[in-house]
């Protein structure tokens, strides 16, 4: 999806103009800046739409918007950090709260967590924020990686149901591409980036893998981190996999999905009701969503954690008119209305009519999937970790190294 900012902030402005002799102070007016994401989740006109109705409860607050891609995220937070100033609020990945709350990047918000709130959010969401038992945001991205088909492709297949496991998906992509219908049914974002990590993650749960042992060395390399990178090299080299995944972000998967390219394809939440939009879409009313497979014995579905929250920069100067706009951009009222891209935070909603209208199947993979997910590791050397298992990937689906050498190596070079 995959399922993948930060924010400036400028001094509050206060005018003076010069009246009869005398100094008379105009309003103050804060002016926050935040970093968002410019692919997956909520659109652009989403964010655009909840800030305005922000600014309209708040007129003395200023929201100035930024959107990069999601590979552009973590390096300008980091960036606008070291400079001294920059965003006010800024969107996180999962897995970049330890390295943020390590370096100071994050303000500390435990505190101003409220037992509503405690109460209210899904706790697996929680785990998005949180680092050494503090919490350094709001979730506000829950998401997680799901199997999306082509009801009409598996019909015109003869296949009856959607895979229950990965092997599963291999036998029914194989009896697609041998009955003529598609040259590759399978697409996945296997770029050398974040992206393919997502895939692997998933898989790796599926498979029963680890990413560290108890002592926080890598694991990856052996058992089913082994078997999970094993299982996408073989989709690539038997011809049922889209060759073109090794180039493909989430953006380039919903490309091809929705044009009718693609039986079966992992994605974030979102997809779901772009491709089943017939203005855009070549396979609307065609879009079926399951959770991610599982593997016969060890598991029933595979997830990964790919939420995300918004946090308070420790250079903000207006922290307090920060957090205000993060506590309504995170309000149950706030996701409900805009719960087509992403699925709110909150237990309630998932009962709310407003909700689930229109999206029930997708409803109903959630409250699987979500229970389900598997975490990136945790740790402040995560980016150092992910470079050299992005490589392991790239190196292994392309035929370049075994995926026992390619891990043996990412371990070496993890920085763990």
């Amino acid at each position: 999806m995959p399922h993948r900012f930060s924010l400036s902030l400028s001094l509050p402005l206060v005018g003076a103009a010069l009246l009869a002799g005398s100094v008379a102070p105009a309003a103050a007016e804060t002016t926050l800046r935040a970093l968002f994401m410019a692919q997956a989740a909520y659109s652009e006109a989403d964010v655009r739409a909840m800030t305005e109705g922000f600014t309209k409860a708040h007129p003395d607050v200023k929201v100035e918007l930024e959107f990069a891609p999601y590979e552009g995220l973590h390096d300008k937070t980091v960036l606008a950090q070291g400079s001294g100033g920059g965003y006010d609020v800024v969107l996180f990945d999962v897995i970049w709260p330890a390295e943020y709350a390590t370096n100071n990047v994050l303000l500390d918000v435990t505190s101003k967590i409220t037992p509503e709130m405690n109460q209210g959010v899904l706790p697996g969401a929680w785990s998005t924020v949180e680092y050494a038992g503090k919490r350094y945001g709001m979730p506000w991205i829950l998401d997680t990686k799901y199997l999306f088909y082509n009801k009409e492709i598996l019909q015109k297949a003869g296949i009856a149901a959607p895979p229950k496991t990965w092997e599963e998906l291999a036998e029914q992509a194989k009896a697609i591409k041998d009955k003529g219908l598609l040259a590759t049914p399978i697409v996945w974002s296997w770029t050398q980036a974040e992206a393919a990590i997502c895939d692997y993650t998933t898989l790796l749960s599926a498979f029963g893998g680890q990413f560290l042992d108890k002592d926080g060395k890598p694991a990856f390399q052996t058992g089913g981190g082994v078997e999970a990178l094993k299982y996408m090299a073989s989709t690539m080299e038997s011809g049922i996999t889209n060759p073109n995944s090794k180039e493909y972000v989430e953006e380039d998967v919903r490309r091809v999905f929705q044009n009718g390219e693609a039986a079966f394809a992992l994605n974030w939440t979102y997809m779901y009701n772009l491709a089943n939009d017939p203005k855009d879409s070549k396979v609307a009313g065609k879009v079926g969503v399951v959770p991610a497979p599982g593997h016969a014995g060890t598991s029933e579905v595979s997830a990964v954690n790919g939420s995300m929250g918004l946090g308070i920069t420790s250079t903000s100067k207006s922290p307090d008119a920060a957090w205000d706009y993060i506590v309504y951009m995170t309000s149950q009222p706030v996701q409900n209305a805009y719960a087509k891209l992403s699925l709110p935070i909150w237990a309630s909603s998932y009962e709310d009519p407003a909700v689930t209208k229109g999206q029930e199947e997708l409803v109903a993979a959630a409250k699987t999937g979500l229970a389900a997910m598997f975490p990136r590791p945790t740790t402040p050397k995560y980016q150092e970790l992910s470079v050299a298992l992005q490589q392991a990937v790239q190196e292994s689906i392309l035929g370049q190294s075994t995926p026992e050498d390619a891990l043996a190596a990412a371990a070496e070079n993890s920085g763990l």
